[in-house]
């Protein structure tokens, strides 16, 4: 029998530094409750299909996407197997899935309780980062400029809740945009991440909205099954199926490559707060957008879509095109012109779209994005099997 009188002492809860580069179960399971608020964000959108309608879902969709960046950053530098880390995460699901719920009513009666709720998951997550910091000085005082600007914007939102019309829009942006800016004020240098735990993240996300439009396609089908919706749900799966060889087929994996190989600290930060945690924003935005126009093609096949929705098919693909072209930019300072050109011809398409049957826009949108690739596939021909294949092989290895 031990005689050590700690050895009886129940362990004080705590929070270690991440050791391993997988992505685990608990984040997966995370990761669910965004599933539901991406949901959300498509269905308030097509409920209210007006351009205060499209900015009033972009306002959530990007508070529900900081808040996912906040927990992505955190579990890439701390261990989310250790109990403590587990058991706020839980707690903070539960503000999340109170979060998504609030989603249609976050502008009217639930403006409140949605704010509330978001606050509980952001103190959550500081308050899990505090814990994980207290023998890391640079992460602590990170944490601390975070926790500032996460206030204020918290702060926001509570306000905006009590306003109503353009103040209340613009209180959420205002709380948004000094959310997303808070970084590049109190610098970067104290985070530590994984760099293949936090590009994988990432990826996994952007299939969660990619989901997403293929939810849209169900939704939009509630009417029934005929030759024109079953003609639009292979051509709209062709549609996300091109978005998500944009970016897993390379691009994905070069960026892991590039985020693994910079030096750790400041480099490597900046270079995941830039390129993931801000650029994929309007990536994850644009296939939302997408999700919308494919809701409302399903609705009705036959009839030209409408301005709005016009513009979230069209102008959220041009979204997620332009932010490929960023992403590539911020890495090797390179502008993809193919994808730059094709951004721009959609956007140029928009006055014609609304004059032809929204069947023919999504099949046109497929086979603009088919070209595309193909174009890219053969211009990159070799080389592109080569970087395809040694990044697979260094990941295995």
């Amino acid at each position: 029998m031990s005689t050590d009188p700690t050895s009886a002492r129940p362990r004080r809860l705590t929070a270690a530094l991440r050791d391993v580069e997988a992505v685990s179960p608990l984040e997966l399971f995370f990761d669910l409750v965004f599933v539901l608020g991406f949901t959300q964000c498509t269905a308030l959108m097509a409920d209210e299909p007006t351009w205060s309608g499209l900015a009033k879902g972009l306002l959530v969709l990007g508070v529900l996407w900081w808040s996912w960046v906040g927990y992505a950053w955190l579990t890439s530098t701390l261990d989310p197997e250790m109990d403590a880390v587990r058991l706020v995460i839980f707690g903070a699901m539960a503000a999340l899935l109170i979060v998504a719920l609030c989603v249609p009513e976050a502008f009217g009666d639930a403006a409140l309780i949605f704010a509330l709720a978001y606050a509980a998951v952001r103190i959550a997550h500081i308050a899990l980062f505090m814990l994980g910091s207290r023998d890391q000085p640079n992460l602590r005082a990170s944490v601390v400029g975070l926790a500032i600007s996460t206030a204020i914007a918290g702060g926001l939102l509570v306000s905006a809740s009590f306003a109503d019309g353009t103040l209340q829009g613009a209180l959420w942006a205002l709380a948004l945009g000094l959310d997303i800016a808070g970084p590049y004020f109190f610098g970067a240098e104290g985070w530590q991440l994984k760099a293949h735990h936090f590009a994988e993240r990432h990826g996994l996300i952007v299939i969660i909205a990619l989901g997403e439009s293929i939810v849209a396609v169900g939704v939009g089908a509630e009417h029934g099954v005929d030759a024109g919706v079953a003609a639009a749900a292979i051509v709209g799966t062709a549609v996300a199926a091109a978005l998500w060889w944009l970016y897993f087929d390379v691009v994905a994996l070069v960026a892991a490559r590039r985020l693994s190989e910079a030096e750790p600290g400041r480099e490597r930060n900046e270079m995941a707060r830039d390129s993931y945690s801000i650029l994929h924003l309007p990536m994850v935005a644009g296939v939302i957008l997408v999700a919308l126009g494919m809701k409302k093609t399903l609705g009705h096949v036959e009839d030209p879509l409408k301005l709005v929705p016009a513009t979230a098919l069209l102008g959220g693909t041009a979204l997620y095109l332009l932010a490929h072209v960023a992403f590539r930019y911020r890495h090797i300072h390179s502008v993809n012109t193919r994808r730059l050109g094709l951004a721009v011809l959609l956007v140029v398409f928009i006055p014609v779209a609304v004059e032809i049957p929204a069947l023919a826009t999504v099949s046109a949108l497929a086979a603009a994005l088919a070209l595309l690739i193909v174009v890219e596939t053969r211009s990159y021909g070799e080389s592109r099997h080569r970087t395809r294949e040694e990044l697979r092989h260094a990941a295995e290895h």
